[in-house]
């Protein structure tokens, strides 16, 4: 559950929840920020990744409405972001984030008073130290931005950190560069033919087939349509708990 701080002074939503996206590719939505500038808030979340400052997302993140989240596909998204159309509140500049997180509905409140993440809206709750980078002050609360996806930059080969136990393996998957959002995960042992795995939540992707022993190769598809193999990524000495690095897009 993502806990929200937010410092309201005047908001109108409605008249820019729905508009089409522009020729350059920005799109319309609103921001808010959660925790405070430590971004310790922002840690874990429904992505799975965990501690993003030691996984390389760093503080660079948000967690996005339903209307955007996809039941977790979107995890691992890059956005650029930037405020507009408010100039009491919007500073020159954007800033590109990692969606790692979700920002809940709240059904309780009005869309347009407190209900920020409820459907339909587009909404990016930023690490606030993200979010001061494009508003004069973090009072403004929530601003409208405009955001567009960009392609994810990262360092190294994609991340399989290996979880579950010896009859159930769950794989979080991380580092994605290009797209970044991950669509279809293959598996393959050196006894078994390609398998498909399951999400479980956010990237966090399971097989019931029991591995342990075997070198693993991956088949990783984003949702561009790229796919990227890494043969035998997991060495057959494997341990649950351990992070493998495999190629990257």
């Amino acid at each position: 559950m993502v806990m929200r701080v937010v410092y309201i002074f005047a908001v109108f939503l409605t008249a820019t929840v729905v508009r089409a996206v522009d020729q350059d590719g920005w799109d319309t939505a609103h921001a808010t920020f959660y925790g405070d500038m430590s971004g310790s808030e922002t840690m874990q979340g429904a992505c799975g990744y965990g501690n993003l400052i030691q996984q390389g997302y760093g503080l660079q993140t948000a967690a996005l409405s339903t209307a955007m989240f996809n039941d977790g596909q979107i995890c691992g998204a890059c956005y650029e972001i930037r405020c507009f159309d408010d100039p009491e509140w919007c500073a020159p500049g954007s800033i590109f984030i990692t969606a790692t997180n979700f920002c809940p509905p709240n059904y309780t409140k009005p869309s347009d008073d407190g209900g920020w993440c409820n459907p339909p809206l587009k909404h990016f709750d930023l690490a606030m130290p993200m979010f001061v980078e494009i508003v004069k002050d973090y009072r403004a609360g929530i601003v409208p931005v405009q955001f567009r996806r960009v392609p994810c930059v990262k360092q190294g080969g994609i991340h399989f950190q290996m979880q579950g136990n010896p009859y159930w393996i769950m794989i979080l998957i991380y580092n994605v560069a290009g797209a970044g959002d991950i669509t279809e995960v293959l598996i393959k042992g050196t006894n078994t033919d390609w398998v498909h795995m399951i999400r479980n939540w956010g990237q966090n992707w399971q097989t019931d087939m029991r591995l342990v022993g075997e070198p693993l190769s991956f088949q990783i598809k984003t949702s561009d349509g790229k796919v990227v193999q890494s043969d035998n990524a997991v060495p057959a000495d494997w341990q649950f708990g351990q992070t493998y690095e495999g190629k990257q897009l």
